[in-house]
């Protein structure tokens, strides 16, 4: 399974579809000193299942229930890093190079700061598209 389609089936119970790609090439990060990610990524989105849509999961629930038997203090909410170690996975740099490659990032792979940022929102904005609930601070992700 994917990076993805592991990070979705954990949070959403389901793995969504391939990440797909606007006919526009993915964008590179901004620069200028902003530690901000483009509001446009032109990667993952996904198209609801077949047979019409799934019920919507409340990622904040699912993510905050893991938090609360966890051993350290994880910020998934903003954090790709204390995501993937909330959800039981490897967060290493190649891990995350590997997840940015998956969903066609095109920004400089070695600047991992704005990378994981990013992947972030790349993460919640393909949660939403298949249908999670994002709490109100991360809305704007999607």
């Amino acid at each position: 399974m994917s990076i993805l389609g592991s990070i979705t089936s954990k949070i959403l119970g389901r793995t969504p579809p391939s990440p797909t790609t606007s006919a526009q090439a993915a964008s590179s990060p901004q620069t200028g000193g902003t530690a901000s990610a483009p509001a446009s990524s032109g990667a993952a989105t996904a198209s609801p299942p077949p047979g019409g849509p799934a019920p919507q999961v409340d990622v904040a629930a699912v993510l905050d229930g893991l938090k609360t038997k966890a051993t350290q203090e994880l910020n998934w909410r903003h954090s790709i890093v204390d995501l993937m170690k909330l959800l039981s996975l490897d967060s290493s740099l190649a891990t995350r190079k590997e997840l940015a490659k998956e969903l066609h990032y095109g920004g400089d792979m070695n600047d991992s700061a704005t990378m994981n940022i990013w992947l972030h929102k790349e993460i919640m904005k393909n949660l939403a598209a298949n249908g999670g609930k994002l709490p109100k601070d991360l809305q704007h992700l999607s």
